[in-house]
C-alpha cells in the first residue's frame, strides 16, 4: 500500500509565500515523476509543476518564476515553494506521483494521489 501525505497549505495574503510538502511511503521500489496539481472550484484539475527523478522540472506558464518544485529522492519527498502568491492561486493542491511497487518478478507502476491541501490567497 502506498500513501502520499501532503502538508503546508493554508491562508496567506497576496504576495506572500507557502511551501507544500508531500511524502510517499509504503512498499516503494522507485518514485518516478512527482508533481503538484491544483483544482479550482468547478474546474478540472490542472498540472502546476512536475519533476523527474533526475531533477528535470516543468511548470505551467502562470507559475513560472514564482513556484519552485524540488525533491529529495532518498526520502521520497517533493516540495513546492510558492512565492509571490496571487488570489488566483487559491485552490486545492494535490500531490501526484508515478510509483513502482512490488518485488523483483512482480512490479507494478501506478499513479498515486495525495488527499489535497487547501491554499487560500487573500487580496
Amino acid at each position: 500500500q502506498v500513501q502520499l501525505v501532503e502538508s503546508g497549505g493554508g491562508l496567506v495574503q497576496a504576495g506572500g509565500s507557502l511551501r507544500l510538502s508531500c511524502v510517499a511511503s509504503g512498499n516503494i521500489v522507485s518514485v518516478n515523476v512527482m508533481g503538484w496539481y491544483r483544482q479550482h472550484p468547478g474546474k478540472q484539475r490542472e498540472l502546476v509543476a512536475s519533476i523527474t527523478s533526475g531533477g528535470i522540472s516543468d511548470y505551467v506558464e502562470s507559475v513560472k518564476d514564482r513556484f519552485t518544485i524540488t525533491r529529495i529522492n532518498p526520502k521520497n519527498t517533493v516540495y513546492m515553494q510558492m512565492n509571490s502568491l496571487k488570489p488566483e492561486d487559491s485552490a486545492v493542491y494535490y500531490c501526484n506521483a508515478d510509483i513502482t511497487t512490488g518485488i523483483s518478478w512482480l512490479r507494478t507502476t501506478s499513479v498515486y494521489w495525495g488527499q489535497g491541501t487547501q491554499v487560500t490567497v487573500s487580496s
